[in-house]
């Protein structure tokens, strides 16, 4: 079985696995860095903001089960693809929402899905500021940070508010 992979960032990582993790036909959602300079930066280095890291996911799929235009729509709904300098109360550019391709076809899919996101109005005028960006090292975070919405349900719960009020004045009618 052929398996993909696909790299979303949009805030903390920690709120970034529990929509894809049970999806059919995901494999498995890894919290980690990307796009920065330093090679096996720390959780600690990467919130310093001094390495040019982005926290994101690593999504492994079967393409049979699920695409990559799934994932897109999904990832879409996971973030504020508004705000190019964080999410929520996570600030600076170690959250900034990205979406990091593997492929040309990947970065086809995620350019059309974003022009479509900002032709449909649903944040009113305000641009979507999204960068799709190729992917480079993806360097997998610390075992405390894997499966965090697991291990911490109620910090996990805490961390997500802001976020869950966000999207559900904006996703839950489904324009």
């Amino acid at each position: 079985m052929a398996e993909e992979t696909a790299i979303f960032a949009g805030g903390c990582f920690w709120c970034m696995v529990k929509p894809f993790d049970t999806l059919p036909g995901v494999k498995a959602v890894r919290s980690g860095y990307t796009g920065g300079w330093k090679d096996h930066p720390t959780y600690a280095e990467v919130a310093s903001h001094q390495t040019g890291h982005t926290e994101a996911v690593k999504i492994t799929f079967d393409p049979t089960l699920i695409s990559y235009q799934e994932l897109v729509e999904l990832y879409w709904q996971t973030a504020d693809p508004t705000d190019a300098m964080g999410q929520f109360q996570d600030r600076g550019d170690s959250y900034r929402p990205v979406i990091f391709v593997n492929s040309a076809q990947q970065r086809a899919v995620a350019e059309a899905s974003k022009a479509a996101l900002q032709a449909s109005g649903r944040f009113g005028d305000r641009p979507i500021v999204t960068k799709i960006e190729p992917a480079g090292p993806f360097w997998e975070a610390e075992e405390e940070h894997q499966d965090f919405y697991k291990k911490n349900p109620l910090r996990d719960a805490i961390e997500e508010a802001p976020r869950k009020a966000f999207l559900q004045a904006h996703w839950q009618d489904n324009k």
